[in-house]
């Protein structure tokens, strides 16, 4: 079994729901002290909407997940573990929050 380094939480939005997007992840940086990454207002990598990521060690996810599932106000969040398979963690070992997604995986052949 792989080692998790860390998780990544993206958040999903678009132009309706942005500021939304914005206080949710401001507010996940402040209590739990993951990084909040640039708010994305254009589909990045293989995410299919506009997204911000939150990066978190394995003790800032258990708590931030459960924070997320709770706060997320109808958004969709998509989290994975990285553990140096970025095909799997995405594809194999997703969690989502609210409705699945499409990714493009093709970004990691």
């Amino acid at each position: 079994m792989s080692q998790i380094s860390s998780y990544h939480a993206h958040v999903y939005f678009d132009a309706t729901s942005v500021e939304a997007a914005r206080r949710l992840c401001t507010a996940a940086a402040e209590k739990f002290g993951v990084v909040m990454g640039r708010v994305h207002e254009k589909p990045v990598g293989p995410h299919p909407r506009w997204s911000c990521q939150l990066a978190a060690t394995p003790a800032q996810f258990g708590e931030l997940l459960p924070w997320l599932a709770l706060n997320r106000d109808g958004l969709v969040v998509f989290a994975h573990p990285e553990t140096g398979d970025a095909l799997k963690d995405h594809r194999d070992h997703a969690i989502w929050l609210g409705a699945g997604l499409e990714l493009d995986l093709s970004i990691f052949s």
